[in-house]
């Protein structure tokens, strides 16, 4: 693991990682109100589709999962639903995002979340070797190998992307 240029503290996330033994990089970036997905890709320099969102949504019975979509596009709900065999999904509302995943907006991370919930990835996400995701905290962003996402944290595969830049 690369020491980081700013201190890091542990957060569920890495702390989940550290128990799988999993590796995992580090990259801390100066946190943007509404910056997103977007304004961590542009201070870290790393392609925006390779970054992805941790998005926690709830089926129609109020229950939460997690969504990982590419940073660059948004999830069709409808095909998520039909998908996952659910009637309706939307996305929660921060403070029930909140309750599911133990994480503060702006800093949910898929791994050591509060509830266990399940969890759907963008399949072509897993085309690239590494994936950034959200380590756990506001302006915190770590790297693991995209096969970490199927097999450690048993996301399934779903094609839902609708790509924000041509819609």
């Amino acid at each position: 693991m690369s020491k980081a240029s700013k201190h890091t503290s542990e957060t569920p996330a890495t702390h989940w990682l550290r128990q799988q033994k999993i590796p995992f990089g580090e990259f801390p970036y100066d946190y943007v109100d509404h910056g997103g997905a977007r304004e961590a890709a542009r201070q870290l320099n790393v392609p925006l589709h390779q970054v992805a969102k941790t998005l926690i949504m709830e089926d129609e019975h109020g229950q939460g999962l997690v969504v990982l979509m590419h940073g660059d596009c948004e999830v069709s709900t409808k095909n998520l639903a039909r998908q996952t065999g659910a009637k309706k999904i939307s996305p929660c509302t921060p403070e029930n995002a909140q309750r599911n995943s133990g994480y503060q907006v702006g800093g949910t991370s898929p791994f050591g979340t509060r509830k266990r919930m399940p969890i759907w990835v963008e399949s072509t996400l897993l085309d690239y070797d590494q994936v950034y995701l959200n380590g756990g905290r506001r302006g915190y962003l770590i790297s693991v190998a995209s096969g970490v996402l199927t097999g450690a944290l048993a996301a399934k595969p779903v094609q839902v992307a609708l790509d924000r830049e041509h819609d």
